[in-house]
């Protein structure tokens, strides 16, 4: 492996932007986490930022949303819109599952368009859009070869979740696992009037 002085690249760098050989010999690599009531799914780690811990009390709602938009979040000095995923996808919202919670679990995913006048700063993604993303739960990194990934059939999907999904893997245990496509999810945010 070259080093960051060869290549030119940091390691974050050169880990947001898989190769085509990389993901050939090693697979693209994927957070894996749980929706309501009972979907696994998979986000590719690529298009993802950090997974955060947000106290409910946080998150500070905007009205003429839709109601898959909880809010917004202070989050490092940003201001970090915050969806539910669960809800977005057709699956039951937040508001109705019978689960106390005093925490959310968030993953920050990020946009390959960037904002005008941002740069990176340190270890920090700027200029880049960003989204969170509340999920019953994080669970693991799997790896999986882009190949193995499947089209669904249409009795397998709600309609909901259609525009957001990039396919399906079927593992060799037999568990089927949802794989979702971070850009359309960030291209159904409400985009501000003009």
């Amino acid at each position: 492996m070259e080093s960051e002085f060869v290549s030119g690249k940091t390691l974050i760098e050169q880990f947001e932007t898989p190769t085509a050989e990389h993901k050939a010999v090693v697979g693209e690599q994927f957070l894996r986490f749980h929706l309501f009531p009972d979907i696994t799914a998979l986000f590719p780690m690529h298009q993802m930022t950090e997974v955060l811990t947000i106290p409910v009390g946080q998150i500070v709602p905007i009205p003429h949303m839709p109601a898959w938009v909880m809010g917004v979040y202070n989050w490092r000095g940003e201001i970090l819109w915050i969806a539910d995923l669960g809800h977005l996808v057709g699956l039951t919202p937040l508001y109705l599952q019978a689960i106390n919670r005093a925490t959310y679990t968030v993953i920050v995913i990020h946009g390959e368009q960037q904002i005008l006048g941002k740069q990176r700063t340190g270890s920090q993604i700027t200029g880049k859009k960003m989204l969170g993303l509340v999920v019953n739960r994080v669970e693991d990194i799997e790896s999986c070869a882009p190949d193995l990934i499947q089209s669904p059939p249409q009795s397998f999907v709600t309609p909901e979740l259609v525009p957001f999904l990039r396919g399906y893997w079927l593992k060799s245990n037999g568990e089927i696992l949802v794989v979702l496509e971070g850009e359309s999810i960030m291209a159904e945010m409400p985009k501000p009037e003009v």
